[in-house]
């Protein structure tokens, strides 16, 4: 028998609210199964399960908050029998207990046409009941599929997109502890990570006349964001120079066997979150495009999933197409490096075509990356290579 705890669903998170149980006693369940809801500092995660089996008891009761490594279920494998309940607690449990009438109160006329909210008296839980108020969701227009018909917050998710109005920023209060639970993992990551850094700026007009010419021809639907060449070139920089691409724990530092490319998300009414793109390294661009986007419009709308906050193995950081020209970053803990990348600029800029001819000044797009190292992994020799392989993989974007 196996126990499911409470996962640590990011360097800043210490406890979460359990707000939904997605299976009950008896349901298999296999890798990879959304198989409860949580409420941290930064919103409802979806928890994943990681081995197979069935749930032999739910252990935590909704809306208890659990700090992490907190038992929630237990596990059967298949064909084991869950244990013997002691008779004693039988016998207990089996007694009935007495309860008095509640007294009868006089009944007071409603007027006819009192409004009566439609939510009220239907079984939701309440992440389905929190998502259905951030996008407008009449709850009695959608039918159940939990125990006893009960509302999930997937029943949510699927109502149909005409119905649904746009996220409400968080709350102030919220947001307050968002913010504090960014400032904790930052504190700590500045504490123990012995930080360095390195910057280089590029000339990207190669890539952005490529990419010009390849949005000309596509569908809008198609068209790829300079950002994700971006990616891309950082995901494959780290495929080759593994001091940047890993965890560092309790027995030093682990490199990954994939790139789990974190994406940080500035959510709306402030905050930052970095959910990953498993194996990023490997994806065709028009994939990296689209699994970027799904993951940006899943973060904002708090429906990420928990390997989603826990796998990433490097962190990119970018300003987008309009912001300052240069910024720095701080290490998500337990990764060993963050890339940041600001904002394009038209920049004056030597040019030689190799052959030997005259170096000629012309106007070019140029971007600046500067990257966050953990120095007790690397040190300036490593870092140089990876901004160097971002700086030749852009060189050749059809290669991408």
């Amino acid at each position: 028998m196996g126990v499911f705890q409470m996962p640590s669903l990011g360097a800043d998170m210490e406890a979460g609210k359990l707000v939904e149980w997605l299976v009950k006693p008896g349901d298999a369940v296999h890798r990879g199964d959304i198989v409860a809801v949580v409420e941290t500092q930064k919103g409802a995660i979806e928890v994943e399960i990681f081995e197979e089996g069935v749930v032999g008891s739910l252990e935590a009761e909704l809306g208890s908050t659990l700090p992490v490594g907190a038992p929630m279920a237990t596990i059967l494998a298949e064909g084991e029998a869950p244990p013997a309940e002691p008779a004693d607690m039988a016998t207990e449990v089996a007694r009935p207990t007495p309860v008095s009438a509640p007294p009868v109160a006089a009944k007071v006329p409603e007027p006819v046409n009192a409004p009566q909210p439609a939510v009220i008296g239907l079984p939701a839980s309440p992440a389905a009941r929190r998502l259905a108020a951030d996008r407008g969701i009449d709850l009695s227009g959608i039918s159940g599929s939990g125990p006893g018909g009960a509302i999930t917050f997937r029943d949510v998710e699927g109502a149909p997109s005409e119905v649904a109005a746009p996220a409400r920023a968080a709350p102030a209060d919220a947001m307050a502890e968002m913010r504090k639970a960014i400032a904790a993992a930052m504190q700590r990551s500045k504490r123990e990570i012995p930080h360095f850094q390195l910057s280089q700026t590029v000339d990207v007009q190669k890539t952005t006349d490529w990419l010009s010419a390849r949005n000309a021809t596509a569908a809008p639907a198609e068209r790829i964001l300079l950002g994700a060449l971006f990616m891309k070139a950082a995901a494959l920089a780290a495929s080759k120079v593994s001091e940047m691409n890993g965890h560092y724990g309790a027995d030093g530092f682990a490199p990954a066997p994939q790139v789990n490319l974190g994406v940080a998300v500035a959510l709306r009414g402030g905050g930052l979150i970095a959910p990953a793109i498993p194996d990023a390294d490997t994806l065709p661009l028009p994939d990296l495009m689209a699994a970027m986007k799904d993951l940006v419009a899943r973060a904002r709308a708090m429906r990420l999933r928990s390997s989603e906050l826990t796998n990433g193995t490097i962190t990119v950081s970018s300003l987008g197409e309009k912001g300052a020209e240069t910024m720095t970053g701080i290490i998500f803990p337990p990764q060993v490096a963050l890339l940041a990348i600001g904002a394009p600029r038209l920049r004056p800029w030597i040019v030689t075509d190799g052959d030997g001819a005259p170096a000629q000044i012309e106007p070019r797009q140029v971007v600046t990356f500067t990257l966050s190292a953990d120095h007790r992994v690397s040190d300036g020799r490593q870092a140089n290579r990876f901004l160097a392989e971002v700086d030749a993989l852009l060189q050749a974007p059809e290669t991408l």
